[in-house]
């Protein structure tokens, strides 16, 4: 049995499959398989997000997936309508959005509040110590560093001010989300709480009995 995630991302298509796997598998009596399908970007992922889902979904191994996850920053889309201003309102109308679009049954869209980087600030300690103590009160909260400056635009200014050298997204991401543990995210992000939670729910209804 597995989900197929769509991603938009080099950076998210190295980490993800591992990083939620981590999570899931100690839950369940038999481990899932986790594999992607990648996308240059948000737009060719709402895009193509229909097609794909129905080529997986309605395929000759239908039978084997438990789900399509579909997985978005919710920074950086622009087909949320402009008088929209909070994460949680673009989170509610994303999601129906892509829902709606791909139909099918087993199709989940879900969102990083506001990028998956928010996932790594729930834990400061895997960061260099300046970059750490440069770190705001809000990192308690890593999913409200918000569409002004998110995550991943934090780190990129931080790290050459407190770390002497830029950040790189894919190379440090993977480094990072590898040592990150994902109860920790799990307790302080609840965006990403709400999809482990569904993908271990789909998971045990989709194991044998």
């Amino acid at each position: 049995m597995k989900f197929i995630l769509f991603v938009e991302g080099d950076t998210e298509k190295k980490v993800l499959p591992p990083f939620l796997k981590k999570w899931l598998d100690p839950q369940l009596p038999q481990r899932v398989k986790i594999d992607y399908e990648y996308f240059q970007g948000w737009s060719e992922l709402v895009k193509d997000a229909a097609s794909k889902a129905k080529f997986h979904l309605n395929g000759p191994k239908q039978n084997e997936i438990i789900a399509v996850i579909s997985l978005l920053d919710l920074y950086g889309p622009s087909f949320y309508p402009s008088h929209l201003s909070t994460s949680n309102e673009k989170y509610d109308f994303g999601k129906k959005f892509m829902e709606d679009k791909v139909k099918h049954p087993k199709f989940y869209q879900f969102f990083a509040v506001h990028e998956v980087e928010a996932w790594l600030l729930s834990n400061p300690e895997l960061f260099p110590l300046g970059v750490q103590k440069a770190f705001s009160s809000k990192i308690e909260s890593p999913e409200t560093i918000n569409f002004i400056e998110p995550p991943a635009k934090l780190l990129e200014r931080l790290y050459p001010l407190y770390n002497r050298r830029k950040y790189k997204k894919v190379t440090d991401g993977e480094e990072l989300f590898g040592k990150l543990d994902p109860g920790l995210a799990y307790a302080k992000c609840p965006k990403l709480k709400e999809l482990l939670d569904k993908m271990l729910e789909l998971a045990q209804a989709a194991m044998p009995k």
